[in-house]
């Protein structure tokens, strides 16, 4: 059989199971495993197990239980409560400054947690009824959410990212310090959105009245809700950047100040040390099957020849190497609307990284491109999580079609940021060259 008709054959398959609602990664695990005894026979599986082997012995993989142990622990605690009140007492005197502070609190709790859920359950919860009862437009306290949850998995530490080195083998440190210059240039744009919109239409974001802003003892006294957040931070991405220690070392250093969060907050109980231990290893337990799934695809995708295929059909994108680029960065983004981003990873990194690196581009900086796709994917309809996420904590009165409708504008404006970092790759790529 040619290796076009084999290709076909192995994606229409995987295509096949993924409509008829298997898992995608027992889709990609078991389908690969059957091509690679077709192809190789019995001893493909050899390769198979030595390269899960090989990774199973890297000690980066201790830092994804780590950090998803840390988010459950922090999401119970009572921290997004206080950060409310405050930003509640210092940015509600401006037009649009509770969805702004609503963003600096997101932007915080992807630089404590790793993961996009969190923030996005923890302001629909607190700041989205808060917003819709001070006269705040439904679809712009909606995107304002849905937008900053999506920070996660950008802003360090990020799963994903942890996820993306292990696959392409890029440096866990450089991609965490990476995503440091690119979340700040998406939170400038998306409160520069706010702030020019507001001041258009007012009537969208009014400004508090001023009984409601509090006198400086009571603003002075509500920032102390900053400080185990920032300590956190500090604890977590300080210790990697100055090199005290590795991501995995900094994900036990997180833990620590999330259970001494919990402790401050008297949130410390076994029911709580129960629960976030359980969705550990659930969340584990999947992403486990996931790097399995990635190395039978890689082991198949190799040795049915496809690699070469592929890349010879992206190379004669006419266009040059940066049409080549922009090609997968739109195949990235139309995938995020219907799959899950590991599963993104695990059908498109096989493909994309020999050849971007064959272009001769920086894998660390195609990396931060493909995370905030991913971020979009999160918010993009119909199947981004943090739709669901948000309408699962939302007031009754917010419709599905309210929340697809509200992410449309900050969509556009999280494109401008991809556009920008394309443009000039050294958002990205400043702070792992000067740091490492």
């Amino acid at each position: 059989m040619s290796i076009e008709m084999l290709t076909l054959l192995f994606f229409g398959t995987l295509l096949l199971f993924v409509f008829l609602g298997v898992p995608l990664t027992f889709v990609l695990g078991g389908v690969s495993v059957v091509f690679l005894y077709f192809t190789w026979g019995a001893d493909a599986f050899y390769m198979v197990a030595s390269q899960i082997w090989g990774t199973m012995e890297s000690s980066t993989l201790v830092a994804i239980p780590l950090f998803v142990f840390m988010a459950m622990v922090l999401e119970r605690t009572g921290v997004a409560k206080d950060l409310y009140h405050m930003m509640h007492l210092w940015w509600g005197g401006l037009r649009g400054g509770l969805a702004i502070g609503t963003l600096g609190i997101c932007a915080l709790f992807a630089a404590m947690c790793g993961i996009s859920g969190a923030a996005v359950v923890a302001m629909g919860t607190i700041a989205l009824p808060s917003m819709l009862e001070r006269g705040y437009d439904k679809k712009l306290a909606l995107g304002v959410i849905n937008t900053g949850g999506g920070w996660g998995i950008l802003i360090p530490p990020s799963i994903l990212m942890i996820l993306y080195s292990l696959i392409t083998g890029v440096s866990v440190g450089q991609m965490f310090a990476a995503g440091v210059l690119p979340g700040v240039l998406l939170m400038v744009l998306t409160v520069l959105y706010i702030v020019v919109r507001c001041a258009f239409q007012p009537n969208l974001a009014p400004a508090l009245p001023k009984e409601e802003r509090g006198n400086m003892a009571e603003k002075m006294r509500a920032l102390r809700a900053v400080i185990l957040p920032i300590l956190i931070v500090v604890m977590v991405l300080g210790s990697i950047i100055k090199g005290i220690t590795t991501p995995t070392e900094a994900a036990a250093v997180g833990v620590l100040g999330a259970l001494l969060s919990a402790i401050v907050y008297r949130k410390l109980t076994w029911g709580l040390m129960r629960e976030a231990s359980l969705r550990t290893f659930k969340l584990t337990g999947m992403i486990m099957w996931i790097l399995f799934a990635a190395h039978a695809f890689s082991a198949a995708y190799q040795s049915m020849g496809a690699q070469a295929l592929i890349e010879g059909v992206m190379m004669s994108i006419p266009g040059g190497p940066w049409a080549i680029i922009i090609s997968m960065m739109v195949i990235v983004f139309l995938l995020a609307m219907v799959l899950d981003p590991v599963g993104i990873m695990l059908i498109t990194l096989p493909v994309f990284m020999p050849i971007v690196q064959s272009l001769g581009f920086d894998p660390i900086w195609f990396g931060i491109l493909f995370v905030i796709n991913m971020e979009i994917g999160y918010m993009t309809p119909p199947f981004g999580f943090n739709l669901f996420y948000l309408k699962g904590v939302a007031p009754p009165d917010v419709s599905m079609r309210d929340i697809y409708s509200s992410v449309i504008p900050f969509v556009l404006v999280e494109i401008v940021g991809l556009a920008l970092i394309m443009i000039f790759p050294e958002i990205a790529t400043y702070l792992p060259k000067a740091l490492f």
